[in-house]
């Protein structure tokens, strides 16, 4: 399938490792130019952005701190400078809030909403005007599989939290030729080794006995992001292994 990625420029936040990395080079290899960042594992970015140069694209790679309405606006002003705008927006920096709801503190409450819905909001604030300039934009959020399953209050509230979001961005800019939808990944993993490590982690009442592997996550980002979804918007396409059906 003939992406139309090459040449455009994709915005990945949270690049450094997992998903985030595997998003970015997925990007990278359809020809999309990259603006990845991350909050603190510089390194760990640096050497995406170089595996990702090796691919032929051109690639800013900044340390930036989602919740930093400051910093997002810096970091999405020199994409722009750098690479002639974002196209494609992929929030993918997350937090995850294990704590059981009596025992978290407003700290951790507080730093889930911040990282996974504010950060968002800021980097939609600032992709979405020369989206709009453009008529043409991707906005692909990532949700997860526990405000479908309940586990987690936190985890949960900010993970549907970010679904609504979706819908409301994709009803308000799709006159602009803007879609903007969501993926919740169930459990990912690497390449398994053997049977037993296949199972291990997996849900009993999960019928694909085994963790996801990023590329089937990235696969369904590329199409998203592509020009043949031009008419799918609002959606929360869960890759979960049929652990949960919408």
């Amino acid at each position: 399938m003939d992406t139309g990625l090459k040449g455009r420029t994709v915005l990945v936040t949270g690049a450094s490792r997992n998903l985030g990395s595997a998003a970015a080079l997925a990007f990278a290899g359809e020809g999309a130019n990259l603006a990845i960042c991350t909050s603190a594992k510089m390194k760990e970015l640096a050497q995406v952005a170089d595996d990702a140069r090796k691919l032929g694209v051109k690639v800013v790679a900044e340390k930036c701190d989602v919740t930093d309405a400051g910093a997002v606006a810096a970091f999405v002003k020199k994409a722009r400078d750098q690479l002639g705008g974002v196209d494609v927006a992929v929030n993918i920096a997350g937090y995850r809030a294990e704590s059981p709801l009596l025992e978290a503190s407003f700290e951790e409450w507080s730093r889930a909403i911040d990282v996974n819905l504010t950060g968002p909001f800021h980097v939609c604030r600032n992709v979405l005007p020369s989206m709009i300039e453009r008529k043409w934009g991707r906005i692909i959020n990532i949700s997860g599989i526990a405000p479908y399953m309940g586990s987690g209050a936190t985890k949960a509230m900010v993970k549907l939290g970010i679904v609504g979001f979706t819908r409301g961005l994709a009803r308000e800019f799709a006159p602009h030729n803007i879609t903007v939808n969501c993926i919740g990944p169930g459990t990912i993993g690497r390449a398994e080794r053997d049977a037993h490590e296949a199972e291990r982690d997996v849900r009993p009442s999960q019928p694909i006995r085994r963790k996801g592997r990023p590329e089937e996550v990235t696969a369904l980002m590329l199409y998203l992001a592509s020009e043949n979804a031009g008419y799918t918007t609002g959606q929360c396409h869960l890759v979960n292994g049929g652990m949960y059906f919408q």
